[in-house]
């Protein structure tokens, strides 16, 4: 697995907690400067996944994606790839730029990050397009050939009540030809600390969504996907049958992979590294060839809770092979009342969450730490 961390954004989005710069100024030096960490870290294991996240990898230019793109064919072994994704949001989008992409001959899944096809929502979370490029970009990445397209939406929005979050779930299925997207993330939002949004709540400008609301517009999602033929395989993912996105489900699994850029994080199995959240001390360093960082050695019990915390969040649950034999039993004294109680369906290899029980997966897993 390679991931390749773009941390350029027009601006910030109000509810936005992830490293990222406003304007792209000085992108030529991020992108060399990455070119030499994907160099410096080179790796002769074949590749199964790529995902270039952001930060907005396409508001990069086209010539500097393919010079990232060229270098990872020279430094990786790509001959067993399945899946490539590039982050997207629907203003940088053009029939040019999509036709671009697809000429680079890489990328075989668009991830678009359409938050709500509503403009009065969109205007609140300080996104710069509008729903009218949000459809059009949809429809033209698919006439481009993009056949694995995946749509990010925003639930739980200030003042969004059961039927507006719907009026965003039927803009897919109505005012789009829904086989044209084939995976749907639907995430709750969430206040990240250091957000525009963490501080709009602090001043009393907005207020979040309280958990009734929640509640009805998850059943909403739920029902909305069963009609329209997408299957749940985590809280906040569902897709098509046979696209789920298999980078993100290996995090989930805890295969190791590598991480570049600024603010990118690694996991080799054992230990967890992370780059500075500094796009000029990244380009100062890797000038120098060396890439500023920090790392720490994870204990089994780390890896335990990580592997629980994830495993819950998704259908297939907890696989009881892949827990270390010190933490078995209790895992199954912890794990038992949760079965009792209808949260946790026990098999003779798996804890799976039941429905209820993905609805309350991050609590579940707390009480199975150790």
């Amino acid at each position: 697995m390679l991931y390749i961390h773009i941390p350029y954004c027009h601006h910030k989005c109000t509810y936005c907690g992830f490293y990222s710069v406003a304007g792209h100024r000085d992108t030529e030096a991020y992108v060399d400067a990455l070119c030499r960490e994907l160099a410096m870290r080179k790796s002769g294991s074949p590749l199964k996944t790529i995902y270039f996240g952001g930060g907005t990898p396409t508001l990069l230019p086209l010539h500097q994606l393919q010079k990232i793109v060229e270098t990872i064919r020279r430094c990786y072994d790509v001959s067993e790839v399945e899946e490539v994704t590039i982050e997207a949001n629907p203003e940088n989008l053009t029939p040019d730029y999509l036709r671009g992409l697809q000429g680079m001959g890489f990328f075989n899944r668009l991830s678009i990050g359409v938050q709500s096809f509503n403009d009065d929502e969109l205007r609140l979370l300080n996104r710069v397009h509008n729903s009218r490029q949000a459809v059009d970009a949809i429809v033209d990445a698919s006439n481009c050939g993009f056949g694995n397209i995946s749509v990010d939406l925003i639930m739980g929005l200030p003042g969004q009540d059961a039927d507006g979050w719907k009026k965003n779930l039927d803009m897919l299925s109505k005012v789009l030809d829904i086989s044209m997207v084939k995976h749907l993330s639907c995430y709750e939002l969430t206040v990240e600390k250091g957000s525009i949004l963490e501080r709009q709540i602090e001043m009393g400008r907005v207020a979040l969504a309280d958990d009734e609301t929640l509640a009805d517009q998850y059943d909403t999602l739920l029902e909305w996907c069963r009609d329209n033929g997408f299957e749940q395989y985590e809280v906040s993912n569902f897709c098509k049958p046979g696209y789920r996105s298999r980078h993100n489900s290996r995090y989930w699994n805890r295969t190791p992979y590598i991480g570049v850029g600024a603010a990118a994080h690694s996991f080799d199995g054992q230990r967890r590294r992370w780059n500075m959240s500094d796009v000029n001390s990244y380009i100062a360093g890797a000038s120098k060839g060396e890439i500023p960082h920090e790392e720490e050695m994870l204990t089994a019990a780390d890896a335990y809770n990580e592997y629980v915390m994830t495993a819950l969040r998704t259908v297939d649950g907890i696989d009881k092979s892949l827990v270390a034999p010190e933490y078995v039993e209790h895992l199954s004294r912890s794990a038992q009342r949760f079965v009792d109680e209808g949260f946790i369906a026990e098999t003779t290899t798996h804890y799976r969450p039941t429905p209820k029980g993905l609805l309350q997966a991050d609590g579940i897993a707390a009480s199975l730490f150790v």
